[in-house]
């Protein structure tokens, strides 16, 4: 068999790594000629996966069995298409464009009575709307360019400082912000059986930006109805949608027993996610168990246990003076009763680091997992941690 990723990133490499792992010939396709995927992978290509026909035109020629997808933004809608003209297993177009479409995905789930508020097109709808609020592209990814607003004129302000002038070419939505806690989570779509493999609660900077720094596994000794309610919430909303044989994550909001799906995207998360964070504290790698399926494997995506652990980002600013070292970090966690289990840093003294206002710039900066017993022990750690760093305003 034959697979091939769109899309060959950075964050393509796990992927393609996993399956050559298990045997399996990838080809990598990308518009980037120096995407480090195109190396990585068996085969590399270079075309615009943008355009649907193209993309379409060199898988059928490469004869491809079926798609693995890494965490991509908007051409996710490439993979629908192309799923649909070959006949491959996986996500439809319109799943896809209902995926990256934020105003559409909007509009399908309002219309199944499984997300509340109000959404409009900026510049071209009225309506009334209560703040606070969230602005953002229509068909944005990776926390680009939103705004946290609590009136009609910060929307006016933060519409301005990214040039908006109601005939661009990008469009952006306005929505009323669901009350609650933030969560996110991984899992995938076995046929159309929804299985959530991880949740996780967001620790966030505060408003304006709101940017997650961090991210705590959700334990069944503490949690265990809370994922049921999830499993069942997203069993419906993946119904509507369309979701099939594909691996997906969605942000969600809760309170009590209301929950409200930011977003969901039938691909994998990035930020480390499905790539470290899931796998150690899930225990599942879910592209390995994707390829094992597609290989005609055994394989699971149901978890037997989930560890107590927290991934968390360097969300410091200012210019570093100081850097622990690893050994530094564990001597000081040793006081404690976490344990370091992951450490990526990739800051040096004489960075200068700006406030957090976009997940982009903060995960170049690395991250550290930390294994403890309680939710407050690990975030006490990560702020000690964080601590060990000097920097000077």
């Amino acid at each position: 068999m034959k697979a091939a990723v769109i899309g060959a990133g950075s964050e393509s490499l796990h992927t393609i790594h996993k399956a050559q792992e298990l045997g399996q010939e990838v080809i990598a396709l990308d518009g980037n000629a120096q995407a480090v995927g195109l190396t990585a992978a068996d085969k590399g290509i270079h075309v615009d996966i943008a355009d649907e026909q193209q993309t379409i035109a060199v898988l059928r020629r490469e004869k491809i069995d079926y798609l693995l997808t890494p965490p991509i933004g908007r051409v996710l809608t490439s993979v629908g298409a192309a799923n649909d003209a070959l006949k491959l297993p996986g996500i439809s177009k319109e799943t896809a464009r209902l995926c990256t479409d934020k105003y559409e995905f909007h509009q399908r789930l309002s219309a199944n009575q499984l997300r509340d508020g109000r959404c409009y097109l900026v510049g071209k709808e009225e309506g009334v709307l209560a703040y606070p609020a969230i602005l953002k592209p229509r068909f944005g990814s990776g926390s680009r360019s939103v705004f946290y607003v609590k009136s009609k004129k910060e929307t006016e302000q933060a519409l301005q400082s990214v040039n908006y002038n109601g005939n661009t070419s990008e469009d952006y939505v306005l929505e009323e912000v669901a009350p609650g806690i933030e969560y996110g989570v991984d899992g995938a779509v076995d046929g159309y059986q929804l299985q959530v493999v991880l949740l996780r609660r967001k620790l966030l900077t505060q408003p304006p930006a709101r940017q997650a720094v961090g991210y705590l596994a959700v334990t069944p000794d503490t949690g265990s109805r809370l994922i049921r309610q999830v499993q069942e919430y997203l069993s419906k909303v993946g119904s509507v949608l369309g979701l099939r044989d594909c691996l997906f994550h969605a942000d969600l909001m809760i309170q009590a027993d209301k929950i409200f799906v930011i977003e969901l995207s039938a691909r994998p998360s990035g930020h480390y996610l499905h790539d470290v964070f899931t796998p150690l504290a899930a225990g599942i790698d879910m592209a390995a168990e994707y390829i094992k399926c597609r290989l005609g494997r055994f394989y699971s995506y149901r978890p037997e246990k989930i560890g107590k652990m927290m991934i968390r980002y360097f969300d410091l600013s200012g210019r570093i003076k100081t850097v622990p070292t690893e050994s530094i970090v564990r001597e000081r966690l040793e006081k404690s009763s976490n344990c370091l289990i992951q450490w990526q840093c990739n800051i040096a003294p004489g960075d200068c680091l700006e406030p957090v206002t976009a997940g982009h710039s903060l995960m170049k900066r690395g991250y550290f997992v930390l294994k403890g017993n309680t939710e407050a022990e690990l975030i006490s750690g990560g702020e000690a941690v964080l601590g060990l760093f000097v920097t000077v305003q």
